[in-house]
């Protein structure tokens, strides 16, 4: 087929060739990925801590090191998806995922848990967002905002779902059984899943567009890649670790386990809400503008649950509108790549985009919790990762103003 109408003729090429079974497919994997491999982690934690007598910092060290090798892994997988495609990519990725939840639920020891958790790390880079972003990018071309919403729009029901379920599960079960029946459901659903229903041929990636090279600069090295990855990395340290100091935060103020398990899943709630306005938001404001309005209202939401200390409900439903911000970040991040320089290496360019924040968000777990004890407390915490959103803002601003 020629190219004589790049996008279009690309839009056309994934209009045929688009499974449709992709889409719903993804959103179930999302959802059930994210909610076992990574938001059972918080909610267990305390109990793995209990039984095993290993320390909060090191279990922490241990999930922190799987998204350092997430965010390592993501580059080579990113190249791998332009070339090749995600079904071969996600369906091993659940299989890893699976063997490391099964190896994290029956480790004998702390050096065993931690590299199942290592495991556990390449199965996210292989299975999370980014595969998924850009399966939806390649296949739904210029229609891929709406797909892209769709997706995390379910996939921000991760906690909503797993959080109050993983708690529900441990009230009846040890940690390690709990573990293991999410093992089961995590390969009941994402392996036939992402087998199966991402079948379709991989579409030929778009032409290069005028804005994929700046002049005589390749974009990796340009200066609003360079900025972007930084203000990406600021924030993605401060958004994570808000999501997992969310709990200890809420216990301190007086909330139960429980109570705070379910705060952390109606933040994702609330991650799908916001996430309808995305489309709406992009249509509406250039990339550099709402790349620093939502930074700094996440922001603003992480100085509120530090500064505000009751009532719990108050406290659960600033948790929430902190979710609806970081939903929107989510798709700014998917589409920060293409909104500023065309989809034709979308896989690479994200994966090297976005590896420094991942690296930030693997660290965050872990470093939050030091943190909270240098700094005394979480709420002294929460104000320094506003601090950190704040000079992520300025940093962005600083970036391209292109739509």
């Amino acid at each position: 087929m020629t190219h004589l109408d790049a996008r279009g003729a690309a839009t056309r090429t994934g209009d045929r060739s688009r499974p449709r079974a992709a889409l719903p497919a993804l959103c179930a994997t999302q959802i059930t990925s994210w909610g076992i491999v990574y938001y059972a982690f918080p909610v267990l934690n305390a109990r793995i801590t209990a039984d095993t007598g290993w320390s909060t910092t090191t279990t922490t060290a241990a999930f922190s090191a799987a998204l350092l090798v997430s965010a390592l892994a993501g580059i080579p997988v990113g190249r791998i998806l332009d070339e090749r495609g995600p079904r071969a990519v996600m369906t091993t990725g659940s299989l890893l995922g699976v063997a490391a939840v099964l190896a994290i639920a029956y480790a004998p020891n702390l050096a065993v848990f931690t590299g199942a958790w290592l495991l556990a790390g390449v199965a996210m880079a292989a299975t999370f967002y980014q595969p998924a972003f850009a399966a939806l990018t390649r296949w739904w071309g210029t229609d891929r905002i709406r797909a892209l919403t769709i997706v995390t729009l379910a996939g921000g029901l991760a906690s909503t779902v797993f959080a109050p379920l993983t708690a529900t599960l441990a009230e009846h079960l040890s940690w390690r059984t709990t573990y293991a029946v999410l093992a089961a459901l995590l390969a009941a659903i994402t392996v036939p899943a992402h087998a199966l229903a991402l079948r379709a041929p991989w579409p030929p990636p778009p032409r290069h567009s005028a804005q994929q090279t700046a002049v005589g600069t390749p974009v990796a090295r340009s200066r609003h890649f360079l900025l972007l990855a930084a203000a990406l990395t600021l924030n993605g340290f401060a958004m994570y670790a808000v999501v997992f100091a969310l709990v200890p935060l809420l216990m301190e103020r007086g909330a139960g386990p429980t109570v705070a398990a379910w705060a952390l899943g109606l933040g994702g709630a609330g991650q799908t809400l916001g996430r309808t306005l995305y489309a709406r938001l992009a249509r509406h404001s250039t990339v550099t503008t709402r790349t620093v309005a939502l930074i700094a209202a996440g922001g603003a939401t992480t100085t509120a649950l530090a500064l505000v200390h009751g009532p719990i409900p108050l406290l659960v439903a600033l948790a929430i509108a902190a979710g609806m911000i970081r939903g929107n970040l989510t798709l700014l991040q998917a589409t920060a790549v293409t909104d500023r320089w065309g989809a034709t290496h979308y896989g690479r360019l994200s994966g090297l985009l976005l590896a420094p924040a991942t690296i930030a968000a693997a660290l965050a777990p872990w470093a939050a919790t030091c943190l909270a004890t240098a700094l005394g407390g979480y709420p002294p915490l929460f104000l320094a990762l506003a601090v950190a959103s704040a000079a992520a803002g300025v940093l962005a601003s600083q970036t391209s103003t292109k739509r």
